[in-house]
């Protein structure tokens, strides 16, 4: 793992492998090591680029609010200094890959939402967000080790168990001010909806029918605004798995 510095802190990243490139986005709470299996296979023909987003993993807080237009900007910067100049993005952070969709189009051949979708959190939603940050500055670890199982479907937490305690004990390393950011930035994110309409890039859509956070219900306006879109569906497929 190595790192980068991006307004003075630190970022954390991996870069393997050769050939077309491949950029891994992880979503809230994770770091880039939710992608080891993925990144392991990818990099036999690929080379795979996986960093951990502020306040994330082992990269630094840089904001009171990681707002997804700055984590956009992080990407592109560690891609910069790669010398990356065009790449296939995965995004279990759809959020802060269709921010860089927007800002950056020029460095995509094309984009995937892995597990996510392109809407803004409505009134409700953002007052949840408000509860949830109230909770994590009063006890961050009870607030992951809740959060984390959610992620599953109760009748697989048995089967998944070492993987949900592992993921707890990652996300539990956060400080609470990485974990509050992110919520915040989330909060405040824009809706992705004309992006979708008007991008002329390819999107692939990978979804789970057991995705609670991400529900197919919500989802299927969405998979039709591309002009050049795929779409994975995945039945026995939660958030993460």
């Amino acid at each position: 793992m190595a790192s980068i510095k991006f307004q003075k802190k630190n970022l954390s990243y991996t870069d393997d492998g050769t050939g077309k490139v491949i950029v891994l986005i992880h979503g809230f709470t994770e770091s880039l090591k939710i992608w080891t299996n993925f990144s392991t296979q990818l990099s036999k023909k690929y080379r795979v680029i996986s960093l951990d987003l502020p306040g994330h993993g082992k990269s630094d807080c840089i904001s009171k609010i990681h707002s997804m237009e700055l984590m956009a900007d992080v990407v592109y910067a560690l891609l910069k200094k790669l010398k990356v100049g065009k790449c296939l993005m995965i995004g279990h952070s759809g959020y802060v890959t269709l921010a860089f969709a927007e800002k950056y189009p020029k460095m995509l051949h094309g984009f995937s939402l892995f597990h996510s979708h392109c809407f803004a959190d409505n009134s409700a939603e953002q007052e949840n967000r408000n509860r949830t940050i109230s909770i994590v500055n009063q006890d961050k670890f009870s607030y992951v080790a809740q959060f984390i199982p959610g992620l599953f479907p109760v009748e697989v937490h048995k089967k998944f168990s070492k993987v949900i305690e592992r993921m707890i004990q990652r996300a539990s390393k956060m400080e609470k001010e990485g974990v509050i950011a992110a919520l915040e930035g989330m909060k405040i994110r824009k809706d992705q909806t004309e992006l979708l309409k008007k991008t002329t890039l390819p999107v692939l859509f990978i979804l789970g029918q057991k995705d609670s956070k991400a529900p197919i219900a919500r989802l299927w306006e969405m998979i039709a605004l591309p002009a050049v879109s795929e779409t994975l569906l995945l039945r026995v497929t939660c958030h993460v798995l």
